[in-house]
């Protein structure tokens, strides 16, 4: 909480006694405290669990997410082993509309996944990420997504490039920042904002209808949604997931 401190001034009179001393005005200040709540960072994984989540499109998240020692993590090394439904993408029990995401990832070799936020969940929509905008998570040197302009870690997917690659090899921690604010969007990685774009433009259905999403309908236009980890098949960690409402 934040505290202000108002100052409440009043007067009083200390009267003399039956000798007829004149009257003498002190005044005296108080101090009154307000508390106004200020919004904290919230850690998406508090309690060591999925309680802040379900599996996306609705039920409890799959067996083949696992968190252990505050790291979250995709078991796709052990697929063979899934059953049906144990994998799938994850999203947040709650939707955010001005925002600060920051956590780490890091990837495995060859590997894709991706954080989608402004997702939104109804049977019209089959994947988070024909709502949702990625930030994009990938071994630059391994997968063959990185071959394609904008499908590289720290792009905002399919649409804009980051500004320059500050992305760490396979294996090793990758901190990131997601700031959407009014329509202002800010990606940062590893201390770097690779990209910085205006959302809902005429410049912004521009860059959409010169992408995969094009075809995809209410793409990109919505305002408030939901955070997402991606399922893509490859095993891939997340600590330190927070969020802040701005």
């Amino acid at each position: 909480m934040r505290k202000s401190y108002i100052i409440v001034t009043g007067l009083a009179g200390i009267l003399a006694s039956c000798s007829g001393e004149k009257a003498i005005e002190t005044e005296t200040e108080e101090l009154a405290v307000v508390e106004t709540p200020t919004e904290e960072w919230t850690d998406l994984f508090a309690s060591n669990d999925f309680s802040n989540w379900h599996k996306y499109g609705g039920g409890e998240v799959g067996n083949a997410w696992k968190i252990e020692n505050g790291v979250v993590y995709l078991d796709a090394e052990n697929k063979e082993n899934w059953k049906e439904g144990d994998g799938g993408d994850i999203t947040t029990n709650e939707e955010y509309e001005n925002f600060h995401l920051k956590y780490d990832w890091k990837i495995s070799q060859n590997g894709n996944s991706g954080v989608i936020f402004y997702t939104h969940e109804g049977p019209e929509y089959e994947r988070s990420y024909y709502t949702g905008l990625e930030m994009q998570v990938l071994d630059n040197e391994g997968h063959p997504d990185a071959k394609i302009v904008s499908h590289r870690a720290g792009d905002l997917y399919d649409l804009i490039v980051s500004s320059e690659e500050t992305v760490k090899p396979y294996g090793e921690w990758n901190s990131a920042e997601i700031i959407a604010n009014n329509g202002q969007l800010d990606l940062i990685l590893n201390g770097t904002t690779v990209v910085s774009t205006t959302l809902w433009t005429p410049e912004w259905e521009a860059l959409i209808a010169d992408s995969k999403f094009k075809d995809m309908p209410n793409w990109g236009t919505f305002k408030k949604g939901s955070i997402t980890l991606q399922d893509h098949d490859n095993l891939v960690y997340f600590k330190n997931v927070m969020i802040k409402k701005l």
